[in-house]
């Protein structure tokens, strides 16, 4: 990997006139700031549709879009809407937030408007899309189809024959929601349509993308749902175990995190295609992944699913280099990031020097008094990625206020921070003189932002995932002070260079 930087912002928290972040303007404006500032990455939190809770590691689907964030100015542009109809809606008054309770009430209203003014034209390339998408598009669109229809229920609830997929319900229901399906894949055609145009973008400015991958995937949802043999679902197609983590020093009852367990049995048996089919799809938006959770591929927490603490859980032995060999094999253009937080074990760590993937360095777990941690900046390596803080940290002046006094003195010391530069710009330089290849900075802390502007409280299920970036909050001088910091360690990405058109040269007869 080659020596570079970033920045960790979710498209939701680009400011934007709708209430949420989205890849029109805001989006193409965030990408020449990035530029601007010599950064080579943009990181994302997971793209796909929210379920409740709206937080992006609980998606419908892990292959589609979520139609949150389509760019409705856009779609003035398409011709499928008009200025007047987007600024006679309340989209929340508060631009520092997402307000989603109103995103769910006019977005989904705005875009059924949008559908039906479709074009000729747009009706063509949205089948042309869907033929190319049919592997997980034609059962996301009845997945999100059936759940309107059955008012939003969890897909456990629906009634048997459409709850395990019978033939002729399959059939009925097709029938029954055709309309409705084409909505969906209408909404999935105009999300990819912006990013392709985005990353395009991005791409002539020398900015890739780095992505989010959860280990789990939603138990409602499209991949749940539609596969379930890939699944440790009982006959009824009910979870078994579920998923979580054991206690430790920040919980002690564990986590429990309720996803659907794999049957690596079953996907092993599959060559693992279910895991290569959603890769793939990553692919296509992204050019790095994180792998969140990578220690499960050694080994998972695996909890009763009617146990109401993660406390009765056991470990059980994951497909190791099995599958994460498979996948690095596979695709030999597309970066990984392994997320190797938690509790990391020798068998972990043998799994990821195994992998060669790189681990993360996180600052704000660095600086501890009473021992040398892992993620103290002069035992970061090479092969690695290092953060100040992740989407679930607090922002570093959030963190100064909860950490332990004898810890921030230490972390004072070690990083010579001083009052002209303040904790947020030591923290950067700080990260950005480690050895680590890479290094990423949540946007929150180079705006020095306090707690209140966190993405998110892990455990709290309420008031997470709405930060936004206000709208005036970047220019030429934040751009120019990140620029320096940037070159002077030496990770200033240089955008690539046009090719020059060379002059005709016109042969008299």
């Amino acid at each position: 990997m080659e020596r570079s930087s970033g920045i960790l912002m979710h498209m939701s928290s680009l400011p934007s006139p709708y209430g949420i972040g989205s890849m029109g303007k805001c989006a193409y404006k965030f990408v020449d700031f990035l530029a601007e500032a010599g950064q080579k990455y943009w990181q994302l939190l997971p793209l796909g549709p929210t379920s409740i809770g709206n937080s992006p590691y609980s998606s419908y689907s892990t292959f589609a879009g979520n139609p949150y964030l389509i760019d409705l100015d856009l779609l003035v542009e398409y011709g499928l809407l008009k200025r007047k109809e987007l600024n006679a809606i309340d989209w929340g008054d508060n631009v520092e937030r997402v307000d989603f309770g109103k995103i769910a009430a006019n977005k989904d209203n705005i875009l059924r408007l949008a559908y039906s003014r479709r074009t000729e034209e747009q009706i063509e390339e949205c089948m042309e899309f869907r033929a190319e998408n049919r592997s997980w598009l034609d059962n996301y669109a009845l997945y999100m189809a059936l759940k309107k229809h059955f008012e939003n229920k969890n897909w456990m609830d629906w009634p048997e024959d459409i709850r395990k997929r019978w033939p002729e319900a399959v059939e009925y229901y097709t029938e029954l929601l055709a309309d409705e399906m084409d909505y969906q894949f209408f909404q999935q055609y105009l999300f990819f349509k912006q990013w392709k145009v985005l990353r395009a973008y991005a791409a002539e400015k020398g900015i890739k993308f780095i992505g989010d991958i959860p280990f789990y995937v939603a138990l409602d949802s499209a991949d749940v749902w539609s596969e379930p043999h890939f699944f440790q679902l009982d006959s009824e197609n009910r979870p078994v175990e579920i998923s979580g983590v054991p206690p430790d020093a920040f919980s002690e009852d564990g986590q429990l995190w309720g996803n659907p367990l794999y049957n690596f049995d079953a996907m092993r048996e599959d060559g693992y295609g279910w895991w290569i089919r959603r890769v793939g799809g990553a692919e296509k938006l992204y050019d790095m992944i994180r792998i969140d959770h990578f220690r499960a591929f050694e080994s998972y927490w695996a909890v009763p699913a009617d146990a109401e603490s993660a406390k009765l859980g056991k470990w059980r032995p994951g497909p190791g280099m099995d599958l994460v060999g498979r996948l690095t094999g596979w695709f030999k253009d597309l970066k990984f990031i392994a997320e190797d937080l938690g509790i990391i074990t020798p068998e972990v760590r043998k799994l990821l020097d195994d992998s060669k993937l790189p681990g993360m360095k996180v600052l704000q777990f660095a600086f501890d008094a009473s021992w040398e941690s892992n993620y103290v900046p002069h035992r970061c390596v090479e092969n690695s990625v290092c953060f100040v803080g992740t989407h679930d940290n607090d922002t570093v002046k959030g963190w100064l206020k909860t950490e332990k006094k004898e810890n921030v003195s230490f972390a004072k010391k070690y990083m010579n921070i001083s009052e002209d530069e303040g904790w947020c710009w030591g923290m950067i330089r700080t990260g950005m003189s480690t050895v680590s290849s890479i290094f990423v900075v949540q946007m929150q802390d180079v705006l020095e932002l306090g707690t209140e502007h966190r993405m998110n409280i892990p455990g709290t299920p309420d008031a997470n995932w709405g930060w936004r970036m206000a709208p005036k909050a970047i220019d030429k001088k934040l751009s120019k002070k990140l620029a320096e910091y940037t070159k002077r360690y030496g990770r200033f990405n240089y955008p690539p260079k046009k090719e020059e058109e060379k002059p005709s040269i016109e042969v008299a007869e």
